[in-house]
């Protein structure tokens, strides 16, 4: 519910400041005066128009039901909109979006203007009948929700089978390609640390001719290895430290032998062969543990592939599997909604008949599996599609349709645009009537050229225009007299305009 709303620089108005409360609040005035203009900017604070004023602010009562993972909201509610180089929006002091406006509202604030014709598409009527449903129906709210938790599961598996098959067209030129590269590595068998390893040879054996000039040049220092004992034992030396320094050195020309022995056997062009190939998938993948990896990867990609079919089968089995379920549950719902749809049509006769207005019928039409179920609804009127109707034919249907629809609603808001507009007197009676039963569970927000509905109102704002601009003022008892007379007879209203206006209350 909207409690305050305040304005300041709205085209012809300086400033609006109003406050409201439950029930049906009606706007008049004369043509021109801004009416369209104000209720615009309310709906612009509700993502539903495009704000132009400089600033509005909207304070409102916070539905029970409504909440957002995004925004801490409040019990008591801020809406504000800013307009300086473009509009910015807040709610409850936090920056929000327009379409995030729309969205967070768009259960609780309703907008019909006479020149809007919808309000009965199928989706629109199946909400209407299961909101009924629910009330009247001992599990049907239950049934609902296995059926919408069933199909959401259905459509994500059903998108997964769709992109599986797809992937199996390419699925074998992309085998083959795996095949090959899994092929090519594994021939390479690439052993980590082994191009740091076959470097070592490539500097040894650069250096071998050199190895074997030296290692046969220091031979012969054990040539002299007896005289030096001799030469140590004469002179009472102690040869322990020689001695084990020619073990040592005899220990590491025998590897040193080994060695050159070793490289003399190495294919020199095998190595550099192999360092080019190691270098390549170093130079490819970073490292040889890390093309491992990968190799180990595509082996896994390639039993995958291997099973693709196997598990399309399983998958294909079990969407069939739920769609036989949800054929079950959607058929359940089916049945409760023809049901529910005989008893609204029953509590919708009474109202038509208030609004001068034949019955209307729920036709139902099955269709493909989807969101809502197996069910297409449509209504007419003696026959007649309902947007086949005038336009005053077609409001009064919607506010029956409205009026059924309005049990346990919690702080929901109605903007009506001349919803009154073009029909006779008796018709403007019943809807005046009609709205105001509908007001008993909605706050409504309605313009209107008529005294009927005027008369009815909890509030009565009258928008009116001079030179220096507009203003809104709520009227008191006396003052709403006067503006119905002006609405019957005209700004030079006669005294019987006057009189009819005082008999309205």
């Amino acid at each position: 519910m909207i409690n305050r709303v305040f304005v300041k620089e709205l085209l012809g108005f300086k400033e609006i400041n109003l406050e409201f409360g439950r029930g049906l609040v009606v706007i008049t005035g004369p043509s021109g005066a801004g009416k369209s203009v104000f209720m615009s900017s309310i709906l612009a604070n509700f993502g539903l128009a495009n704000q132009e004023a400089k600033l509005c602010e909207i304070e409102l009562s916070k539905p029970k039901d409504l909440d957002s993972d995004e925004f801490d909201l409040e019990d008591d509610l801020v809406i504000r909109a800013i307009k300086k180089d473009r509009v910015r929006f807040f709610i409850d002091g936090q920056k929000i979006s327009k379409k995030s406006l729309k969205e967070l509202f768009k259960r609780y604030v309703s907008y019909i203007s006479v020149r809007d014709k919808s309000g009965f598409e199928s989706s629109e009527l199946i909400s209407l009948i299961d909101s009924y449903s629910k009330d009247k129906v001992s599990g049907f709210e239950n049934l609902i929700v296995d059926y919408k938790s069933l199909f959401d599961k259905y459509i994500k598996l059903k998108k997964e089978y769709e992109k599986r098959v797809e992937d199996t067209k390419s699925a074998t030129e992309k085998l083959e390609f795996l095949k090959y590269e899994i092929e090519k590595l594994e021939k390479l068998d690439i052993k980590v640390g082994e191009y740091d390893e076959l470097m070592l040879v490539k500097k040894q054996l650069s250096k071998l001719e050199k190895i074997s000039q030296l290692s046969q040049k220091i031979e012969s220092i054990f040539d002299f290895e007896d005289s030096v004992y001799e030469l140590f034992n004469l002179t009472n030396k102690d040869s322990s430290y020689f001695s084990d320094a020619m073990n040592q050195l005899r220990g590491d020309i025998d590897d040193i032998f080994a060695l050159k022995d070793e490289l003399g056997e190495v294919d020199i062009e095998d190595v550099l062969n192999r360092l080019e190939d190691l270098s390549s998938i170093i130079k490819r993948f970073g490292s040889e543990k890390e093309a491992l990896e990968y190799l180990e990867a595509k082996k896994e990609e390639l039993r995958s592939f291997e099973t693709i079919e196997e598990n399309i089968e399983e998958l294909k089995k079990e969407i069939d599997d739920i769609s036989k379920k949800l054929d079950k549950l959607a058929l359940e719902i089916h049945n409760v909604r023809v049901k529910s749809s005989k008893m609204i049509e029953k509590e919708l006769s009474l109202y038509l008949k208030e609004l001068k207005l034949p019955d209307v019928r729920f036709s139902f039409t099955k269709v493909d599996i989807n969101e809502f179920g197996i069910d297409k609804v449509d209504i007419d009127m003696d026959g007649i599609r309902v947007d086949s109707l005038s336009g005053g034919e077609f409001n009064r249907v919607r506010l029956a349709l409205l009026t059924v629809g309005a049990k346990g609603v919690d702080n929901g808001v109605i903007i009506l645009d001349e919803i009154d507009a073009n029909v006779s007197g008796d018709e403007s009676i019943a809807i005046a009537n009609m709205i105001s039963k509908l007001s008993n569970s909605f706050q409504i927000f309605a313009i209107s050229h008529q005294p009927h509905l005027s008369s009815k109102a909890n509030e009565h704002i009258l928008i009116t225009k001079d030179k220096n601009g507009s203003y809104a003022k709520i009227l008191n008892k006396d003052e709403r007299i006067k503006e119905i007379a002006r609405i019957v007879g005209g700004e030079n209203f006669t005294q019987e305009a006057l009189n009819f206006a005082k008999e309205l209350f």
